[in-house]
Formats: structure tokens, C-alpha cells, sequence
């Protein structure tokens, strides 16, 4: 859900119209969405496709901070670090979101954009094989990290 809703955050930012958006569906192999209006330039395609990236790194880490302030062992410790550790599972752009970024570099270089845009090629390149490893658990690897983070920016 955090993740649509960073979507969604972004698109409100760059103020994109927002047509439709799912936030969270069980047995469907598309859980959420957000349906929105064609970005402008490609710093809004890019922005909006990482919003999750962003968004959901940063309130997994300061969820881990809020956990380990929490009395050891209680029940809200758990569900603090529980919601950390999920929303940073989820924080990684989708395949689809990468697939936006990489359509957008090229018709930004197309028409004559910064040589930049070239570099969006290998951070989807990162972000496609980020998911492709999802199999081996790199996102409850990635959580952990940002888990270990907020853990260790909170003085005990």
C-alpha cells in the first residue's frame, strides 16, 4: 500500500491527474496501482517510477528507529519492526516502473535531452535485477539493511 500511495505522492507533487488507483487487492496478481496522466518531462517519469524507492526506504528505516525505542520484547516493537521490514520489501520500483523510466530516458535523448539520460539505462538495468532476485529474498535482504540502519541511528 505505501508503495502505490508513493506513486501516487509524487504524481501529486509534479501535479499529474491521477485517474484511478488501487492501494491494496487480495488474489490478484496486480495488488495496487496508481492510473495517472502522461508526465510532462522525464525527471517526472523518473521521480514518480522511484517514489516507492524513496518514500518506503525512508519510513522503513525510521520505523526500525521507532521499534528499537520501544520496550524490548513488547507486542508494538514487533509490529514497528514487522512495518519496516515490509515497507522496505516493497520499496524496490517494479519492472513495469522501470520499463516507464527507460521509454522516457530515450524520448528525452531523442529530442535532443543531456547526455544524463543515458544513465538511466543502468539503474533499470539494477532495479530489473533487484526483482529477478526476489526469489533469493534480496528484498528481505535490502529490508534488513534499512532495518540495521534505523536500528543503529537511534542512541540506545
Amino acid at each position: 500500500m505505501l508503495h502505490e500511495l508513493a506513486h501516487r505522492l509524487f504524481c501529486a507533487l509534479f501535479k499529474i491527474p491521477v485517474y484511478e488507483v488501487r492501494y491494496f487487492r487480495l488474489g490478484d496478481d496486480q495488488a495496487g496501482y496508481v492510473k495517472h496522466g502522461k508526465p510532462d518531462t522525464f525527471l517526472q517519469t523518473f521521480w514518480i517510477s522511484v517514489g516507492p524507492l524513496v518514500l518506503n526506504s525512508l519510513v522503513a528505516v525510521a520505523l526500525a528507529a521507532v521499534s528499537v525505542r520501544l520496550k524490548d520484547e513488547s507486542s508494538a516493537q514487533t509490529v514497528f519492526g514487522w512495518l519496516s521490514i515490509s515497507a522496505g520489501m516493497h520499496a524496490f520500483p517494479s519492472t513495469y516502473d522501470a520499463e516507464h523510466i527507460l521509454a522516457a530516458s530515450k524520448a528525452a535523448r531523442a529530442s535532443g535531452g543531456s547526455v544524463l539520460y543515458l544513465l538511466a539505462r543502468p539503474f533499470v538495468a539494477i532495479v530489473e535485477i533487484a526483482n529477478h532476485l526476489r526469489f533469493v529474498w534480496f528484498d528481505a535482504l535490502y529490508a534488513y539493511g534499512l532495518f540495521q540502519l534505523g536500528v543503529h541511528a537511534v542512541v540506545r
